[in-house]
């Protein structure tokens, strides 16, 4: 089975949840991702909590056949109140998604995979998958961290979710993303990065935030990536970039990075090939 291509909320920030469904839908892609949750300061996102643009987003889900992949952000911290995410697993059921984003923002590890347990019990009741993300200035920095703590909740939808641009800033290997057991890697996030960079965690957030760059064009090695994992699983595409997004209207930005992808995951070999 081949790889399906998510368009993931960041690459398409400015755009309302329905726009951004018709960019997927116009532009290549099987999936999208929304944000529910600020993931710092940001208010609120409207998906959340209006109506009407929930009305207006599940009606052009209808109309073009795109499907939701994962919803974000679900930020596990020290005092975390796991029934308090009820509504947003609600909505995110409502949109029919498949997955939600966790971060671990807890450095007690016990504690934090004790919060994840239950965060994936409750998850599981609305047919969801949670997949924590490592991140090297997070309390969870790369994807050994990930691991443990992920197995050390033993539950069954629990999952660890590589991004790109994370893998390659920080302690992790190829090795341990071909030994991940495959119930473990329900997706990942593509994207490059600029080779020359300050590993301070102010600008390794920068980057991540605000200047990815397409696949094919930094440092990070993508179908290396894309050989060690899942041949079928799906790709969210994840490439925030202000600069880019000065220049080229979403709809370009997005048929770039779906464009960029797919000839790396051809550059990948022909068992990685996408229909």
């Amino acid at each position: 089975m081949a790889h399906r291509l998510s368009l993931a909320f960041l690459t398409v920030a400015g755009c309302s949840p329905a726009e951004a469904v018709r960019i997927a839908a116009e532009t290549g892609y099987d999936m999208i991702g929304f944000r529910l949750l600020p993931s710092g300061t940001e208010a609120p996102y409207p998906l959340m909590h209006d109506a009407g643009v929930l009305n207006e987003t599940l009606a052009a889900l209808k109309d073009t056949g795109i499907e939701v992949g994962d919803v974000e952000i679900a930020r596990l911290k020290p005092q975390a109140m796991i029934s308090g995410f009820e509504p947003f697993l609600e909505r995110a059921a409502r949109l029919g998604a498949r997955h939600i984003l966790v971060a671990g923002d807890d450095p007690d590890h016990a504690r934090l995979t004790a919060s994840f347990s239950a965060f994936c019990q409750l998850c599981h009741g609305y047919g969801l998958t949670a997949d924590l993300e490592f991140m090297p200035w997070t309390p969870v920095p790369d994807l050994a961290t990930a691991r443990r703590i992920v197995e050390g909740a033993a539950q069954p939808n629990g999952g660890v979710l590589i991004d790109a641009l994370h893998f390659d800033r920080s302690a992790s290997s190829l090795h341990e993303v071909r030994d991940l057991p495959r119930s473990l890697i329900h997706y990942v996030q593509f994207c490059d990065g600029p080779s020359d960079y300050d590993p301070r965690d102010e600008e390794l957030i920068r980057i991540a935030r605000t200047a990815r760059l397409l696949p094919g064009e930094g440092n990070i090695d993508c179908v290396s990536l894309t050989r060690a994992i899942p041949r079928d699983v799906t790709i969210s595409i994840e490439i925030p970039n202000l600069e880019r997004a000065r220049q080229l209207a979403p709809k370009e930005w997005a048929a770039a990075a779906n464009a960029a992808t797919r000839r790396v995951l051809m550059s990948a070999g022909d068992a990685f090939s996408i229909d």
